[in-house]
């Protein structure tokens, strides 16, 4: 090859951002392809990059023989001097093969895997630049607009953000700039795939953290956050530093932080919410404006039971439930709302039931309520010791109550598995068809409907109507 490559090469690296070494390598691999079309694949046939002539050479390796049996392989020792005047008998030697003139076909290889080489090598500068950008924000222009989703163009490379990763109701055109959340990045068989999101509670958090600089200074850190695109948000935050107010500083002045976020989000409502490490006073939090009465927690199943008065209820589950359900989302909390007197109207059931059952008295009854010790299963499993540090009672009083328990499970138990002998029972005794009187009942049954309809069918073909 007759033309400097060190020009094209060093463009090509600062235009794609590959390395030189990358391009060389996919240069040598194409010449070293297109050379074995030509000369044949059964050589022992190297290429090199000579950077002071700015090509690449070829080289075919040939065993310094006395006797030639494989003239494709070995070379005689007057004929290999001619290239290397020092050569022995067992060396092996390198003879330069002219490149200059590979046919048409053999080229046309040699571009087809520069081009691929290339862009592998594109790709994954692309890839290793962008995945550690994942969960950042980035901003593109529109490119195409797809049946099912949008292509955004990044400059170096494209992303693709689906309909259902946009804003509900929002649309964009064709070379309008967009902005969302890098939610993940793929390489596959065609390249590097960007996947871009705008509903993802990520891109609220990173918005609050673009817009609040107390936030990037680590000053006023964000807990979590919980989206129904479009419509509403809760994020949580929080400062270690008693004196800065985490839920002004994200407000900004006369609200001018936040609502550049809601605008960008095409005005969702956003809730920011102050994190406490006390669990039930964060849920209280979550649920504002709602003012909560009592909080029953239930570690076991992760979850609580939330009391409102009754003019609060609707405001504390929020239209469609939105309320309580992002509340649950943020605190990772499985969260029942009631009412005072729907509260009292179920509890007052369970606790005569218990005053009955167990033979307590009702106040001891709704400290087990409380307790979430409302069925003599539960209580069933406790030891004495355990109940009395859960009722401050006696011991004695609480073993009693302990066996009354037990012996109700029993009870239970034993009524379950003779109702189910009963059944058993009953199924034994059931007449037992046989094969022929179930063929001949099943033949039957549809005669007898057919009389049975004809009975209650008026005799229409032989009742003359009047007059004829």
């Amino acid at each position: 090859m007759y033309f400097d490559l060190n020009y094209v090469i060093e463009q090509v690296g600062k235009e794609k951002g590959i390395p030189k070494e990358t391009i060389i390598e996919a240069l040598e691999e194409a010449i070293l392809s297109a050379s074995k079309k030509k000369y044949g694949s059964h050589l022992d046939l190297e290429a090199h990059y000579n950077e002071e002539l700015g090509e690449i050479e070829v080289f075919q390796f040939k065993t310094v023989v006395e006797n030639v049996n494989e003239p494709d392989m070995e070379i005689n020792e007057e004929d290999a001097r001619h290239h290397d005047p020092e050569c022995m008998v067992g060396d092996a030697i390198g003879i330069k093969l002219d490149t200059s003139s590979l046919g048409r076909i053999a080229a046309q290889t040699a571009k087809q895997i520069i081009i691929q080489k290339v862009r592998n090598a594109e790709s994954d500068v692309i890839y290793n630049e962008f995945k550690g950008k994942k969960g950042e924000i980035i901003t593109g222009v529109i490119q195409r607009v797809e049946k099912n989703h949008y292509i955004i163009n990044l400059g170096r490379t494209e992303a693709l953000m689906p309909y259902k990763e946009a804003i509900p109701g929002e649309t964009f055109r064709q070379r309008e700039r967009v902005k969302g959340l890098i939610l993940d990045v793929e390489k596959g068989q065609k390249g590097c795939m960007i996947l871009m999101s705008r509903t993802h509670p990520g891109f609220l958090m990173k918005l609050f953290e673009l817009e609040v600089p107390e936030i990037q200074e680590g000053i006023i850190k964000i807990i979590g956050a919980a989206r129904e695109p479009g419509e509403r948000a809760k994020i949580s935050v929080y400062s270690e530093d008693p004196d800065i107010d985490p839920i002004g500083a994200c407000v900004g002045v006369k609200g001018s932080r936040v609502q550049s976020i809601v605008q960008e989000l095409r005005g969702e409502k956003i809730d920011i919410i102050p994190y406490s490490r006390d669990i039930a006073k964060f849920v209280c939090n979550t649920l504002a404006p709602a003012r909560v009465s009592k909080v029953y927690i239930n570690e076991e199943e992760h979850s609580m039971e939330i009391i409102v008065n009754d003019d609060q209820l609707s405001l504390a589950i929020g239209k469609k439930g939105q309320n309580v359900r992002l509340a649950s989302k943020l605190t990772s909390w499985k969260i029942d709302i009631s009412s005072e007197s729907e509260v009292e109207k179920t509890s007052k059931k369970i606790i005569d039931e218990l005053v009955e059952n167990l033979r307590v008295s009702e106040i001891l009854a709704r400290i087990l309520h409380d307790e979430y010790l409302r069925d003599p299963k539960d209580i069933a499993k406790l030891t004495p010791e355990e109940m009395n540090k859960i009722t401050s009672i006696s011991v004695e009083d609480c073993r009693r109550i302990i066996d009354e328990a037990k012996a109700i499970m029993t009870k239970k138990a034993l009524e379950a598995e003779e109702a189910k002998a009963a059944e058993e029972a009953a199924a034994e005794k059931a007449p037992q068809l046989t094969e022929t009187e179930e063929k001949e009942g099943g033949a039957e049954e549809p005669a007898q409907e057919a009389r049975q309809e004809l009975e209650a069918k008026p005799d229409e073909e032989t009742t003359t109507p009047a007059g004829e």
